[in-house]
């Protein structure tokens, strides 16, 4: 029996990092999925993506590390090759690529419920932490799910646990704020939002 597993990431690098790192442990492309913000408009298909800083694209790099997730969406050649722009309720511009992207645009998700959330819990996920997953990405955050073996998911809850971001501290520090829970409605961040956000957790600081 498979299990859905996700994590929420920070930086799209370490998404990217866990990706690989899942890949490498033996989940097929089919069965893994990422969802990154893109209000800053760091993705664009016609440009160059160095998100991790060493000079090449990354989407080449993706593709000769045969990173490939993209069958979700249409694309098989691979996680970086494959990404494309799409727009979801509540999240707005986002950089994505696989099944979960597809089942968030799919009629079964349903718009109330909005798309990722719906698409997350869904697949399994609790209905506690997909909504704020949901936010994680709507504040800049990237989200990597993973469809595993039950048997196998304590060796891959690891895998994808490093750099990821603590979801509990996480919705706590939101909730000082007044945060409640995820809504479809509410309007996305801009750019300068999520990069103030961005800021607030490379500074270890909280709202």
């Amino acid at each position: 029996m498979a299990v859905t597993i996700s994590r929420l990431y920070d930086k799209y690098a370490d998404a990217q990092a866990a990706v690989r790192a899942l890949e490498a442990a033996g989940v097929p492309h089919s069965d893994i999925s990422i969802v990154a913000n893109n209000s800053d408009s760091w993705f664009s298909p016609d440009k160059k993506v160095d998100r991790d800083g060493d000079g090449v694209d990354d989407r080449a790099e993706g593709a000769g590390k045969g990173a490939g997730i993209g069958a979700g969406l249409g694309g098989a050649a691979g996680l970086l090759a494959g990404l494309g722009l799409l727009a979801i309720p509540g999240l707005g511009p986002v950089v994505a690529a696989g099944w979960l992207a597809s089942t968030a645009l799919g009629a079964a998700a349903g718009a109330a419920t909005g798309g990722v959330v719906g698409a997350l819990t869904q697949a399994g996920i609790s209905k506690e932490d997909a909504p704020i997953y949901a936010e994680g990405v709507r504040r800049g955050g990237t989200l990597v799910s993973a469809r595993v073996p039950d048997v196998d998911r304590t060796r891959f809850d690891a895998v994808l646990n490093k750099s990821a971001v603590n979801l509990r501290e996480r919705s706590a520090s939101w909730q000082k704020s007044g945060w409640t829970t995820f809504d479809p409605g509410n309007m996305p961040y801009g750019a300068d939002e999520v990069q103030k956000e961005r800021r607030l957790y490379e500074s270890g600081m909280r709202s």
